[in-house]
């Protein structure tokens, strides 16, 4: 059964039910969290440390929560913002261009297990990864979790009009890559 978000919350601030509470969170949420992550940062092993780190920040903080916002979206906020500062310390840490990043991600994704080229999922996937990081936080969002754009712009804290745009102008990037794919 699960709870509801406020009880949890509740619970948390207890000291008796801290921990079984931050585990019924992390039951609810991890597996959604987890691949809004993957999606962004590509690789399963990064994948994990980064959802690590969002519940190491989780841990830290919900007992400051204020409820402003639902859980699941203070969540989201955490879980893009967490991906979001790893892609950028990936390009600090690496010496390469802008475009060997964009290579090194094309090939994480060609090393997944049952990567197969020809496979529509799978060239999706490329054409994603393709896009600006906040333009894939947007695509992702919108295309995978079905968010709403209210919602993104909670996350993102950006207008739901420029959610929108870029969301535009994401799929429009990506139909072309797909259309050069296929005309390949």
């Amino acid at each position: 059964m699960h709870q509801d978000d406020s009880s949890l919350i509740f619970q948390f601030r207890q000291e008796k039910t801290r921990e079984s509470a931050f585990n019924a969170i992390v039951k609810k949420y991890q597996e959604k969290l987890y691949w809004h992550i993957r999606r962004l940062v590509i690789s399963h092993d990064d994948a994990d440390d980064v959802l690590q780190n969002v519940f190491i920040k989780v841990w830290n903080a919900l007992g400051n929560f204020r409820e402003d916002s639902q859980l699941y979206t203070w969540l989201y906020r955490i879980a893009t913002n967490e991906s979001l500062t790893f892609i950028e310390q990936q390009k600090k840490r690496s010496t390469a261009s802008f475009e060997d990043m964009e290579e090194n991600l094309t090939n994480k994704i060609k090393a997944e297990p049952g990567f197969e080229s020809q496979k529509i999922e799978w060239k999706l996937q490329l054409a994603i990864q393709s896009l600006p990081e906040k333009q894939r936080a947007v695509f992702n969002l919108r295309y995978y979790d079905e968010m709403p754009y209210e919602k993104m712009s909670e996350i993102l804290h950006t207008s739901e009009g420029a959610l929108k745009a870029s969301y535009h102008h994401a799929a429009k990037k990506i139909e072309t890559f797909l259309k050069n794919e296929i005309d390949n």
